[in-house]
């Protein structure tokens, strides 16, 4: 067994000191000219702001103050000296995802993190080899083949129900439940069936050393040493490599996705050769990839890394889990929003569950804007970050005052620069999304975009449904000219950044959607969901993804009150 490295804080302060010589040293040898920007000050030789944005409990929210401060594309001081660009600016944001895996890809940092703890799967490649494993990903994600696991995701949610309703037989006035700890078993169980058709058996108590694994990560506080090295990490990628506590849970975690990769991988194989019946699961598709000839084939490395990673980790675990969380919280809070849900589930179609085309339709308004209202407002990722691989342009959508007082359309960026899309604060910010930007508001969403009403069958159709641009929630929310003309520059799903764009943009989008809905029009028919006290505070603890907790908690718990609807 790998021994936990000890590092002395002074042994880290002597080898920051070094290393930002050295890189002070490689940065005065490069060329190229990139617009002069304005940005906040440093705070700290060492770590620049990154510690800072690291500590604080809404970066998001502090982007969003330096852009009103400094401009729509600022510069915020890194690690050892270094400087990432920031763009806030819509029509930049838009190029900058068009480009990426080509003219921008992924940090060094997450390169070595994603391949040494993930595998070298979509999230890891660039360019042509994106392309292809996105190619050969593709049917296993499309409409069609989500919508066949509808009823996977609906068995999921029941076996949930049967195990509250258990626990609630003789507790009329609702009994306090962690229920993030239950939306993970959901997750988890739902991409067991539907990505590999196999059950983990997570909602029927059966021990999963995955979700062992994730719940040792997020309930680890960093060491201070630990923290460093992490930060230290974002210049010198192989830091990484060090045998920490952090690092120890994390190969963990890969040991035990990677058995359980190796076993379904096999298995689903010679089910094949066998002539068995045709595994339709996302892993029955990778399958087939693998096999097939041609410029779609996929290597065994890439199929488990679909496996381990982009299906189990991110498609179809951490992210479904931590937004249903999310949701339950929000609705917890403002019980009259939870009702408005629960009415229209009881009422549209007599109460039954929702079918695949109601789910993505126009039955449940209500449902979809809770969803994405919850998307807005809790991205799973916070930010985008790449590096350039060549020098390139990034036009704006309005006049811009660089550092130098020039007036410029367009911003130059250097090859080697790190660029931010600022997720968490584009979402959220009040220069797009109005001055109750940081309010859980589903109402805002019960109005088609543009796009949305263009693909209605009949422009009467689409007004019967909802009263395009005329509703009086949606006068009290933007006014009387409707949704602002800042929201619509912002491309991506519903003009969120959430699911990312371009070509990166989230190839499980459908699947997360589907299950989320589902999963939450099972729970909002059934159970009311409330806080014992209505100032519970909710904070973040930081893991592989942030997860919400409630402050005072130990680890990543969400303790709510958990009542049947009579």
């Amino acid at each position: 067994m790998t021994p936990v490295i000890q590092i002395r804080p002074t042994d880290v302060v002597i080898f920051s000191v070094a290393l930002y010589i050295v890189r002070a040293l490689i940065r005065g040898r490069k060329k190229g000219y990139t617009t002069p920007l304005n940005g906040p000050p440093t705070k700290s030789i060492v770590f620049g702001l990154s510690r800072y944005l690291n500590s604080v409990d809404d970066p998001g929210k502090v982007m969003e103050d330096w852009a009103g401060e400094y401009g729509s594309v600022y510069k915020i001081p890194t690690v050892l000296g270094g400087t990432k660009v920031v763009i806030c600016d819509p029509r930049a944001i838009r190029d900058f995802y068009s480009k990426e895996t080509f003219t921008y890809v992924g940090t060094p940092i997450a390169k070595t993190f994603i391949a040494r703890v993930f595998g070298r799967g979509l999230l890891w490649s660039e360019g042509e080899s994106h392309k292809r494993q996105r190619k050969a990903l593709t049917p296993a994600f499309s409409n069609a083949a989500i919508r066949r696991l509808t009823s996977v995701f609906y068995d999921s949610a029941y076996k949930l129900k049967i195990h509250w309703d258990n626990e609630l037989l003789n507790h009329p006035d609702g009994l306090v439940i962690d229920v993030q700890n239950w939306m993970n078993h959901i997750s988890l169980d739902s991409i067991g069936i539907a990505g590999f058709s196999h059950d983990f058996g997570s909602l029927d108590g059966k021990p999963s050393a995955i979700v062992d694994a994730f719940e040792s990560i997020g309930s680890s506080k960093p060491s201070p040493v630990g923290t460093v090295i992490f930060l230290l990490s974002f210049v010198f990628p192989f830091l990484n490599s060090l045998p920490t506590e952090r690092s120890r849970m994390l190969m963990s975690l890969k040991r035990s996705m990677r058995e359980i990769a190796d076993v379904l991988l096999e298995r689903s194989r010679q089910a094949r050769e066998e002539g068995g019946a045709e595994d339709k699961s996302i892993i029955g598709l990778l399958i087939k990839a693998e096999s097939a000839g041609g410029e779609l084939h996929m290597t065994e490395e890439e199929v488990l890394a679909q496996m381990v990673r982009n299906v189990l980790l991110l498609a179809g675990y951490e992210t479904t889990s931590i937004s249903l969380t999310w949701a339950l919280i929000e609705l917890a809070k403002q019980p009259e929003k939870q009702e408005r849900l629960r009415k229209e589930l009881l009422s549209v179609s007599g109460g039954a569950d929702p079918t695949w085309d109601q789910l993505m339709g126009l039955d449940y308004p209500y449902l979809d804007a809770v969803v994405h209202e919850t998307l807005r407002m809790h991205p799973p990722l916070g930010e985008t970050a790449r590096v350039a691989t060549e020098d390139d342009i990034l036009p704006l959508s309005a006049p811009f005052t660089t550092a130098d007082g020039q007036v410029v359309n367009s911003i130059a960026v250097t090859k080697g620069t790190t660029v931010s899309a600022p997720i968490r604060c584009i979402n959220r910010a009040e220069a797009i999304w109005g001055p109750r930007a940081k309010e859980f508001i589903p109402e805002r969403w019960l109005d088609f975009s543009e796009d949305d009403k263009d693909k209605a069958d009949t422009e009467k159709e689409a007004n019967s449904k909802i009263d395009w641009m005329r509703t009086e929630e949606k006068a009290k929310l933007w006014g009387e000219d409707g949704i602002p003309p800042t929201v619509r520059e912002v491309q991506g799903h519903k003009h969120l950044l959430t699911f990312s764009d371009g070509p990166r943009t989230c190839l499980g989008k459908s699947f997360a959607l589907a299950e989320f809905k589902a999963a939450l029009s099972v729970l909002i028919r059934n159970y009311l969901i409330s806080f014992d006290d209505p100032e519970t505070k909710i904070g973040l603890q930081r893991a592989i993804l942030p997860r919400p907790k409630v402050e005072g908690c130990d680890g990543a718990k969400v303790p709510m009150r958990v009542k049947r609807v009579e």
